[in-house]
């Protein structure tokens, strides 16, 4: 299948251009298009060496890395192993899996020192577990990027729906979308929520494919996890990742409870089985924050947590959802009580912010015993605290967002429901399909 374009690929061209660069350590889950992204890139190359250190054919390359940490030494090696020219500025070296492999790793510290001239990417799925046993490896050395799933900006991209794409971009609460483009996008959205942000099944969909090859792809892409877990044993046995997992998916949409997930195992066994999960980059967490000024991270409270997992396709195959009642009637709210789409906005916010640095996503709960209030997402756009209230439909209470107001002196929130662009007393409304534009 051709190549679906990413929002990415700006950046990795400008990485490209740059004229002072850093080794790039390409870092997100398995499967979000790492690798297809550096191949893309690599068209506007002379040459392009790619070697996958998974893959058991490549056993001589990493002896190389064993051997040197001379990079002069290490590409002419390779060259020769692969009859590939490595010139720098003409060719792009791609150490794939690179996790496997933790000599090339510690070598990219020296390409940066050594032979800045050449373009080398690095990419790993489970990178964020080698990197803890090498926790110096280039610090200030390696340019870090992160990447996700498809949002849904880049779906409009891969279903050459150009024209609605732009109408999305110049809509604003006081500029709202006429009601035909507005019910089209809604549509589109319904579509994604089913289908999820991973290429794979994505490209199948775009190419002409049925809903329900969509829905086979998601579910080998869930066992394909479910294996991967395998890959975590020295750490945490797969078992208890599974049901962390599942708790996960069941708790979505509201602050995690250890007691809730059923498993023979401790607190402090589920929290690491958490982290190795949020490493993995399956797993997202939206962290309270008091929210009283900037930055949001410097009042925050771990206790106090909702986690997500990082697609709603393998969200809605995991738990069965009836996709009827999602597409024909075009109802979110009644199928998980608003979950699924509390859900969506976190991703997107998550896809929407600044790639070089780790995603971070933030909530608020009011203090105070007793108190049921609780905001969706606490943002931040300039030096404004936003809370931000997520509504499967089109009507709801919005009392939580209106008690943040009161209690933290902000002079606005915004509501993103099933609604068109637009403006109520001191609540910008957002449709749930632009919260990557918040």
């Amino acid at each position: 299948m051709s190549y679906l374009k990413r929002n990415i690929d700006t950046c990795l061209q400008e990485w490209k251009n740059a004229e002072s660069r850093k080794p790039l350590l390409l870092r997100g889950a398995r499967q979000v298009g790492k690798s297809s992204a550096v191949r893309e890139l690599s068209k506007s190359f002379d040459n392009f060496l790619e070697i996958n250190f998974e893959n058991k054919d490549n056993t001589i390359a990493k002896k190389i890395f064993e051997r040197h940490s001379n990079p002069n030494l290490i590409c002419d090696e390779l060259s020769a192993l692969y009859e590939q020219p490595i010139i720098a500025g003409k060719t792009l070296l791609f150490l794939d899996e690179i996790q496997s492999c933790a000599d090339a790793i510690s070598a990219l510290r020296y390409f940066y020192e050594q032979m800045p001239e050449l373009h080398v990417v690095a990419a790993g799925s489970l990178l964020e577990f080698a990197l803890q046993e090498i926790p110096s490896y280039a610090v200030g050395r390696v340019r870090s990027m992160y990447m996700y799933p498809f949002s849904f900006e880049e779906f409009l991209m891969a279903m050459k729906r150009d024209i609605l794409l732009e109408k999305l971009k110049t809509a604003t609460p006081d500029n709202p979308l006429s009601d035909e483009i507005h019910k089209k996008l809604k549509e589109l959205f319904l579509r994604f929520i089913v289908i999820g942000g991973m290429p794979e099944v994505l490209a199948k969909y775009a190419a002409g494919g049925s809903l329900l090859e969509c829905q086979n792809i998601l579910d080998e892409l869930t066992e394909t996890l479910f294996n991967d877990f395998a890959k975590y044993k020295q750490r945490v046995p797969a078992i208890r990742l599974e049901e962390t997992f599942s708790a996960i998916i069941a708790q979505t949409g509201q602050k995690f409870t250890y007691s809730k997930v059923a498993t023979t195992a401790n607190h402090a066994q589920l929290k690491e089985s958490i982290e190795l999960l949020k490493m993995a980059g399956l797993v997202y967490d939206a962290t309270h924050t008091s929210s009283n000024g900037l930055p949001l991270a410097s009042e925050t409270n771990p206790r106090y947590r909702k986690l997500m997992i990082f697609d709603t396709g393998i969200y809605q195959r995991f738990l069965r959802l009836n996709l009827t009642q999602l597409l024909l009637d075009e109802k979110i709210e009644q199928i998980n009580k608003g979950a699924l789409a509390e859900m969506f906005v976190g991703t997107e916010l998550v896809k929407s912010q600044n790639n070089r640095l780790p995603a971070a996503l933030y909530y608020w709960q009011r203090e105070k015993d007793g108190s049921t209030a609780e905001v969706d997402y606490v943002i931040q756009q300039g030096q404004n605290i936003v809370p931000v209230e997520v509504k499967a439909g089109t009507k709801g209470s919005m009392q939580s967002l209106f008690i943040f107001l009161n209690e933290k002196q902000r002079s606005y929130g915004i509501r993103c429901s099933m609604e068109n662009f637009g403006e109520f007393q001191n609540i910008k409304i957002y449709p749930l399909y632009a919260s990557g534009k918040l």
